[in-house]
């Protein structure tokens, strides 16, 4: 792993952090990402994620995990959807 693609790891991860705390009060529970293998959306809770990530750059892989059984899409979000509240948040709280 180069030096550039762990800082932008370590950055995903302090994102990361910061989108948790802000959606999982409203009962988001992580994050879907499409999978271009499957063509399927992967549901990945919060902790979940966070440890995959952590391994990544640990280990420079991710070992496969069980999906989410059963999971409700409507309490999952993308990582845009987290950016951009997570942008709004800030740019409310300037605005004061």
């Amino acid at each position: 792993m180069s030096g550039e693609e762990r800082v932008e790891l370590l950055d995903d991860l302090a994102d990361l952090a910061v989108y948790q705390a802000l959606l999982q009060p409203r009962g988001v529970r992580g994050i879907v990402v499409d999978c271009g293998e499957c063509q399927e959306p992967h549901f990945h809770d919060w902790a979940l994620l966070a440890a995959s990530l952590e391994q990544l750059l640990n280990d420079g892989r991710m070992r496969p995990h069980e999906p989410a059984f059963d999971p409700d899409p409507d309490a999952y979000v993308s990582w845009e959807y987290c950016r951009g509240y997570a942008d709004g948040v800030t740019a409310s709280e300037t605005a004061h």
